[in-house]
């Protein structure tokens, strides 16, 4: 691919139903892949917009009472609006009811006429409105191959195209470059398909009117599916009188697109631009599906999740993070509000956003907000260097997957870098260091600082284009201006600059609770499900609720009495696990507690407990304990705790740890 140039395209999404995160999904990957070419110096145009005629349009505005272009309207719109409130980057948002679109269609397909690949003649078979097709069954009615839905007889007048002429040079194509279809399997589907045997298309429509009108027969639309391949061209110019856009751009690099429309992109798209005489996109890369409760998100199915309800809650880097994170891109992903928030506390508030909080805070206090200078080679170790190599590995490693669309693995690199700098910093106690007064712990300390914030620097550059908020906060906090700006193909280690004044450091990452599940699933069936009617008989309660009843108390020995009854639903919102005391260090000015650093096996955190009069620290290192994990955190003595300790209560209040006869694995959750 070009490197002066970079043509990147969502599919234009079909304005019969609103958005949701199956669309969403799509978008951000290209608006990941656009960032990250922008960042890399590379003048890059992206490409989005909707799909907005055809039979199926024309029916949906009948059945909600508007007209045909105020209907699409409104939706568009919706689409639009989403994407600016994601602040997604792209270039333009095209619409196929643009006049310069249809302009551009209609001179397509008069080069096409001219060039002899279109005829006329007649139809006459079974149709799918839905995949607006014409199908292969012989039966009136039979369920359409494709979506599964009764299809209709229909008899009509066409114009087609010369499908069948263009199946030697489809093959090829094929044949001749393994990667204008990505992945493999898309590639195996598409060349099974085209050695079927092809058979022309029919590219007009007589039995409704809200298409583009082909040129001179205006009794005839155009195929809704020719009409909104076109838009890869129209919307860089073509067939209007302006074509600089097209001649800088055309051909796009990368078509993304989901699997069920493989065939129209990697089949009909080339071979019409073939007939046309016009050069074929670079690649076509399709991804799976986006599956809720283990089927395809669609309306039909009433199973969409919107991504406004995640973006009220968690916010859009959330979302992003997981898309990209949680699916291996090319295959089937699995969607979850549990994993969402599951991914975002791992990763995300207790990964980069702890990483970030700490290191920061640490040069706050202990450099006054300017990065420190590292020590000399004499006070050096190993451990150090190691850091510098991982970083350099993850530069590497990250941009290798992602050039690729291999993005769930870049991301795993670049977190593989967190997880080392988190270990890092446990084992090289800067908080220990900077009690100490000599000069040789202060030079040590201000290396193992320096080292954090570098690492840092490196992952928060790597993850701008998946996560471009959040980076871009703590881009800020760092002192480093506008991250937009950095030259990300000039990275490597040791970019940061000495003395550099931080910023304002703030939270990035807020721990969402379980209550934000609930909140999100709420917020989708209040969406989906028309909201009662208030009536003067159903504003107020028929009948005052029941006073809450607490269980009866029995004789307790002197211990202090049973709780009040809660329910099994009660008892498994409480996140009991097991964790491992990785580090233990009294807190100065506070008598009873201890700050420990515990490993979860899948993350660290930073607990405050109240059990110093019990236990000494050093005797805590290496303990398996329970831990309530998933409590909001709060602050004691100006330091934030992420989650409770479980412990049992002697005479006089003296606290037991919980733990285990048999060895179990941190992480293990108690039920």
């Amino acid at each position: 691919m070009s490197k002066d140039k970079f043509y990147i395209t969502t599919p234009i999404y079909y304005v019969n139903a609103r958005p949701h995160i199956g669309h969403t999904y799509t978008t951000v990957a290209c608006d990941a892949i656009a960032r990250r070419k922008r960042m890399l110096g590379v003048d890059t145009f992206f490409l989005t917009g909707t799909d907005e005629h055809g039979q199926k349009i024309e029916r949906s505005a009948m059945a909600s009472g508007k007209s045909d272009q105020q209907f699409v309207d409104e939706v568009s719109a919706e689409f639009r609006g989403l994407w600016d409130r994601m602040g997604l980057s792209y270039d333009k948002f095209i619409r196929t009811t643009d006049p310069e679109h249809i302009r551009g269609v209609q001179a397509l397909i008069k080069r096409l006429q001219d060039r002899g690949y279109i005829y006329k003649g007649k139809y006459s078979g079974q149709y799918c409105v839905y995949d607006e097709l014409y199908v292969d069954v012989d039966t009136p009615g039979a369920p359409c191959p494709e979506c599964g839905r009764p299809t209709e007889t229909v008899h009509e007048e066409n114009y087609f195209f010369k499908l069948s002429a263009m199946e030697e040079p489809l093959l090829k194509l094929y044949a001749s470059d393994p990667n204008f279809i990505r992945p493999e399997a898309r590639r195996n589907e598409v060349i099974s398909f085209v050695r079927g045997g092809l058979k022309d298309l029919s590219i007009s429509r007589t039995t409704f009117k809200w298409g583009i009108p082909v040129p001179d027969d205006p009794a005839h639309v155009i195929y809704v599916w020719i009409d909104a391949l076109c838009n890869y061209i129209t919307a860089l110019g073509f067939g209007s009188d302006d074509t600089k856009l097209y001649d800088k751009f055309w051909p796009a690099d990368v078509h993304m697109v989901g699997k069920e429309i493989v065939r129209f992109h990697c089949v009909f798209w080339p071979a019409v631009l073939m007939a046309a005489g016009l050069p074929l996109p670079k690649s076509i890369v399709a991804h799976g599906w986006l599956l809720f409760e283990e089927s395809k998100m669609s309306k039909s199915r009433g199973n969409i999740v919107r991504t406004e309800t995640i973006l009220d809650v968690l916010g859009a880097d959330a979302l992003r993070y997981f898309l990209m994170r949680e699916v291996v891109f090319g295959q089937d992903g699995s969607f979850s509000f549990d994993a969402l928030v599951q991914r975002f506390n791992a990763d995300l508030a207790n990964g980069l956003g702890n990483l970030a909080s700490r290191t920061l805070s640490m040069i706050t206090r202990y450099f006054k907000g300017e990065v420190p200078y590292p020590s000399s080679a004499a006070t050096r170790t190993a451990a150090d260097d190691a850091i510098a190599k991982i970083a350099a590995k993850t530069i590497e490693d990250f941009g290798a997957a992602f050039d690729q669309y291999q993005f769930s693995k870049a991301l795993e690199a670049a977190w593989g870098l967190v997880a080392a700098v988190d270990k890092y910093i446990v084992e090289n106690e800067p908080w220990a260091l900077a009690e100490k007064q000599d000069e040789q712990s202060r030079a040590r300390l201000a290396t193992v600082l320096y080292t954090a914030a570098e690492a840092l620097r490196i992952v928060t550059a790597l993850a701008y284009p998946v996560i471009p908020d959040s980076t871009a906060k703590i881009w800020s906090q760092l002192g480093l201006g506008d991250i937009k700006q950095f030259k990300l193909a000039e990275i490597k280690w040791g970019q940061l600059h000495l003395g550099t004044k931080l910023g304002k450091v703030e939270g990035v990452f807020p721990r969402a609770d379980k209550t934000a599940i609930e909140r999100m699933q709420q917020m989708e069936q209040e969406r989906q499900a028309p909201a009662p009617e208030v009536t003067p008989e159903t504003a107020q309660p028929a009948v005052a609720p029941a006073p809450a009843v607490e269980a009866p108390v029995a004789a307790n020995n002197g211990f202090t009495p049973i709780a009040p009854q809660i329910t099994i639903d009660d008892f498994t919102k409480v996140d009991l696990r097991v964790a491992v005391i990785k580090h233990a260090e009294k807190v100065k000015n506070a008598d009873k507690l201890l700050r420990l650093e515990v490993d979860l096996g899948f993350e660290q955190r930073q607990i405050i407990a109240g059990i110093a009069l019990a236990y000494e620290p050093e005797k805590l290192i290496g303990r398996k304990i329970v831990i309530v994990a998933n409590l909001a955190p709060r602050k004691l003595k100006g330091l934030e705790s992420n989650g409770m300790l479980l412990a049992g209560s002697l005479d006089g209040g003296t606290p037991v740890l919980a733990g285990f006869h048999e060895d179990v694995p941190p992480g293990a959750r108690l039920k």
